[in-house]
């Protein structure tokens, strides 16, 4: 993995960022830091402290559990105008899966914490980005919920 500052990608150039508030979007930006994993690179970590809110640009990024059966349970793969995490929001703010990129993948990483405060001082703004984030989160849990069913023969 290497970071960079902000060069070329731009948080208001994601989908997940496409019409929320200007001021919102600058902040954002600031937080940001570009991230680059190479195939096979570990982007996050079951029980990791989850520091960041990834925005993919570009690459395929493989979201994994663990069981006993399979060490590398792929429950979603994300790609470009996706984004990853959400352990970042809720407390003790560790990752509930494993993140492996599948192929070379650029990212925007957002400050977690910084990321919260903003959120916090613009709850018009905060709620929207939460009432688009919850959708994703809710996929990501039934997605789980159907790969374990299936290991199991449920």
């Amino acid at each position: 993995m290497s970071e960079s500052a902000p060069a070329g990608l731009r948080v208001g150039d994601h989908a997940f960022f496409e019409g929320l508030d200007a001021q919102l979007l600058r902040e954002a930006q600031r937080l940001a830091s570009e991230r680059h994993f190479n195939a096979g690179d570990w982007i996050v970590r079951d029980g990791d402290p989850a520091t960041a809110f990834f925005l993919v640009f570009h690459g395929k990024v493989a979201l994994e559990v663990a069981t006993a059966e399979k060490p590398h349970l792929t429950i979603q793969t994300v790609g470009p105008g996706e984004v990853l995490g959400w352990s970042w929001l809720v407390p003790p703010y560790l990752w509930r899966l494993d993140a492996r990129a599948l192929k070379p993948t650029q990212t925007l990483a957002l400050d977690a914490v910084a990321f919260r405060k903003v959120l916090g001082a613009h709850p018009a703004q905060g709620f929207e980005f939460l009432e688009r984030l919850l959708p994703i989160v809710a996929q990501r849990l039934e997605n789980t919920q159907i790969q374990l069913l299936d290991i199991h023969g449920l």
